[in-house]
């Protein structure tokens, strides 16, 4: 009984760090401690996906978002002296609205919830993994999901591109 009780409160530790980290990123007012609760929360999502045995997400997760994209905007960041200093205001005004759009997002989400809850939807697979599944994933991100993979290249491309733009306008 104990074994079954520990996953469950990793995985509200997992939960409660993602939710807190989450709300520090919109929160705060300060775009850098922004950036450290994001990577925060992508851990605690690789996180969950470790529970869920699906390591190569986490690793994934971890490799993409952690390491590139979000550390891609901690540089960008310290590299550009006026999204850190105190003349930026970097408060929402329209924080009624965004109160509003949070209000619509929670009431669907828990209507989704409770509409799969109610019909069973999610259900735990009942044969294990196969052995040589991430051999399987990579088979299909070269063949099937080809597209979607370089999309996210792209993304990354992108991402890193922005980074030295920010980066170079202030040095010029």
């Amino acid at each position: 009984m104990a074994e079954t009780a520990q996953p469950g409160f990793v995985f509200w530790v997992f939960s409660i760090v993602i939710l807190v980290s989450g709300f520090m990123v919109v929160s705060l007012r300060n775009i850098f401690h922004c950036a450290i609760f994001l990577i925060l929360c992508l851990s605690g999502v690789a996180g969950i996906f470790v529970l869920l045995s699906a390591e190569f997400l986490a690793a994934a997760q971890v490799l993409i978002y952690v390491g590139a994209v979000a550390i891609l905007m901690v540089f960008a960041i310290m590299l550009t002296s006026n999204l850190a200093s105190r003349k930026i205001v970097m408060t929402n005004q329209k924080a009624g609205v965004a109160l509003l759009a949070c209000v619509v997002f929670a009431v669907g989400v828990l209507f989704v919830i409770k509409l799969t809850t109610k019909a069973q939807v999610w259900q735990m697979a009942e044969a294990a993994l196969p052995e040589n599944n991430i051999l399987t994933i990579g088979k299909l991100l070269l063949t099937q999901f080809m597209l979607p993979f370089e999309v996210v290249s792209v993304l990354l491309l992108a991402a890193m591109i922005g980074a030295i733009v920010l980066a170079r306008k202030e040095s010029a």
